[in-house]
C-alpha cells in the first residue's frame, strides 16, 4: 500500500492507494477483524452467506446475515462515543463487508438525481442500496425511487433489485429492511 502527502498549505491530507486485489481484500478482511473481533471461521461463515444470499437474490437472508453481523459487534465499540448515532458508521460497515467479499462495489454512487449509497454488481444482478437512520423523515426505499436510481442501469438488461435499510441507534442495528424488484 502506498500513502501519498496530499498537503496544501496548513491541511495535510493523506490518500491510501491499494496496488492490487489481494491487498484491497487483505486490508477489508483486517478490518473486519479489528472491528468484530470474532474468530476466523465465524467471519468466513457469515461472508460466504452473505454471497449466496446475494449470488441467489435472496433477500431475507441477506437482512438475517447483516442482522446477525451488527449483533456481532461488541458493545464496547459504541461506548465513550457517538458513533451509533451515524448513518456513515452503519453504511461503512456494510461496504466494508460486501467489498471483503470481492465483488465490484460503488459507494457514492453518482446518478442525475443523487447519490446511491451502494450500487452492487453480482453476476447477473445488480442491487441499489439507501442507508437511512430510524428518525430520518425520509424512507430509504421511497427515497430510491423517487430519485429514479435504478435508471442508470436499466440499459444492462440485468435484474435490478432495490434495497432500503433503515438503523436504530438504540438497538444498534438494522430496524427495517425493505426490498423490490425493478
Amino acid at each position: 500500500m502506498l500513502i501519498e502527502d496530499m498537503g496544501f498549505a496548513t491541511q495535510i491530507k493523506y490518500r491510501l492507494k491499494i496496488p492490487n486485489i489481494e491487498v484491497k481484500l487483505s486490508f477489508y478482511n483486517y478490518i473486519l477483524d479489528t472491528l468484530f473481533k470474532q474468530n476466523h471461521q465465524i467471519k468466513q461463515q457469515s461472508q460466504m452467506s452473505i454471497y449466496k444470499a446475494l449470488a441467489n437474490n435472496n433477500l431475507e437472508q441477506l437482512e438475517t446475515t447483516l442482522k446477525s453481523l451488527f449483533a456481532s459487534i461488541p458493545n464496547n465499540n459504541y461506548t465513550k462515543n457517538n458513533i451509533a448515532h451515524f448513518e456513515g458508521y452503519y453504511a461503512t460497515v456494510v461496504y466494508t463487508y460486501f467489498a471483503s467479499l470481492g465483488i465490484k462495489i460503488i459507494g457514492e454512487d453518482v446518478t442525475n438525481y443523487g447519490r446511491i449509497d451502494i450500487t452492487l454488481f453480482v453476476e447477473d444482478t445488480i442491487y441499489i442500496v439507501e442507508f437511512k437512520m430510524k428518525e430520518n423523515k425520509m424512507n430509504a426505499l421511497k427515497q430510491i425511487k423517487e430519485k429514479k436510481y435504478y435508471e442508470k442501469y436499466l440499459y444492462q438488461n440485468k435484474q435490478i433489485y432495490l434495497v432500503g435499510v433503515e438503523f436504530d441507534e438504540e438497538i444498534k442495528n438494522i430496524s427495517s429492511f425493505e426490498w423490490e424488484k425493478v
